[in-house]
Formats: C-alpha cells, structure tokens, sequence
C-alpha cells in the first residue's frame, strides 16, 4: 500500500533539504577559515567533509527514492534505523580517528553550532500533514510541536551564549536535552506507528509517509544530521571552559 503524497510536500522537502545542506556546509567552511593549520590542510580538511555530506545526501535520495525503507505490514523491524545509525557511527569515527576533524569542528564558534539547528523548525510540516490527513497524531504532534520549539529556542540559546550571559552555557545544556529528547520521541513514535513489529499506535491508519519519499529524508538526514551537531555542542562544552561564547566569535 503506497501513502498519498501531497504535491506541496515534494515543493517543501527540496528547498528544505537545500537549506539544512547549506547550514551544513556554512558550518564546515567556517571551521576551516578558523582552523589553526596550514591552509591546505585546512581547506583539504573541509573539501573531504563536504564531499562525505554530498555523498550521504545523495545515497540517502537514492535510497529513498528506491523504496528501500518503505515500511510493510511484513517488515519485522523498520529498516530505517540503519538509514539513521550508519551516519551517526560514520561521523563518530571521523571525529575519533581524525585529529584534522577535530581541529576543524573545534575552529566552528560553538554559537553557531547551536544557531545552526533553527532548521529544525522545519518539523513544523509534520503538523501540516497531521492536519491534512496524512500523518497520525501519535507522531505528528510530538515530532512536530518539539522540532518546531527546539528550533525556535536554538536562535535565543546561540544568542545567549554569544553574549556570555550568566546561565548561558546551562541554557544550552537544557535546550541540547530537550532537543534530543524530542528527536527520540520522534525515532520511538514513529516505529509505534508505521508497520512491523514495533506497531502498536495508529493501527487503523498506520504512519506509511514518513518512510516514503521524499519525507523519508527527515529520518536518514536531517534527523541524524541534527543529533550529530547536539553531540557537538556536548562534546565542545566538556572540552572549553566557561569563556565560550563571545570569545568564540572574537
């Protein structure tokens, strides 16, 4: 059984996607203009980043496009999880092994790592497609309402920490919390409610769109690209001292 796709979501998810990419790649380009090293090792550091982003993009669409993921009432566990654990573990081991990754992601003012996430307000469509009949409630409303506050909130939290402000490295610690407690929410209530083992909610309309194309893109890249830039933003708290902020961006 294949979902109803809204001619508007196909509109919506390219300029999306197009942004988060954006996001992303500012963010890498910025790390290697502060990056203490020679500039070729600099630019050839963020080059390789880039063209790791492109290719996960593009591999993400094409599975995606192929139905790789599509939930079934046969599927025994939703196949989308590797779709959004393979990219966690390939970044995890690109900041572990490489001391060139690190110097880069350590350069990128931790502000902006945290302002870069206002993509998340993009969430907002589940609650559109709630409203058009196409996403159950179980899901849509939890994954919708949380992205759409962790969003908002990561432009005022980025602004705080730029500034210094007394409380603002703890602001960021609960909003990075609430952020990733929203994303496992979504992960969770998603399985709850597509088809296979993992469904017990929304029965009598189960949630087929999310691993569908070009929704499906959510869960295998703007998810797993947003709980890499929260554990970022943890690992670069643990790392500096309290002086982040405004001298990040001197």
């Amino acid at each position: 059984m294949s979902p109803q796709i809204p001619a508007y979501l196909l509109a919506f998810e390219s300029a999306f996607r197009l942004f988060v990419v954006a996001i992303a790649l500012g963010l890498i380009w910025t790390g290697a203009a502060r990056m203490e090293a020679p500039t070729r090792l600099r630019y050839a550091t963020a080059g390789v980043l880039s063209l790791a982003l492109l290719a996960w993009l593009a591999a993400a669409q094409y599975l995606g496009t192929a139905n790789t993921y599509a939930a079934t009432t046969e599927t025994a566990a939703p196949t989308i999880l590797f779709g959004l654990l393979i990219p966690l573990l390939a970044a995890a081991m690109g900041l572990w092994l490489s001391e060139n990754v690190r110097s880069l992601v350590s350069a990128i003012p931790l502000p902006f790592l945290v302002a870069a996430q206002i993509y998340r307000v993009g969430g907002g469509i589940f609650l559109v497609l709630w409203a058009g009949g196409h996403l159950p409630w179980q899901f849509a409303l939890p994954a919708g309402s949380g992205d759409v506050v962790t969003g908002g909130l990561a432009v005022v939290a980025a602004a705080l920490l730029a500034k210094n402000a007394v409380g603002a490295r703890q602001a960021i610690y609960a909003w990075s919390f609430f952020g990733l407690a929203d994303l496992a929410v979504a992960i969770a209530m998603g399985a709850m409610t597509s088809p296979g083992r993992p469904h017990l909610l929304a029965l009598d309309a189960p949630n087929l769109l999310v691993t569908s194309y070009p929704l499906v893109m959510v869960p295998t890249f703007a998810v797993p690209l947003a709980l890499m830039l929260h554990g970022l933003v943890l690992w670069r708290l643990r790392r500096e001292p309290e002086a982040t902020g405004r001298l990040a961006l001197a």
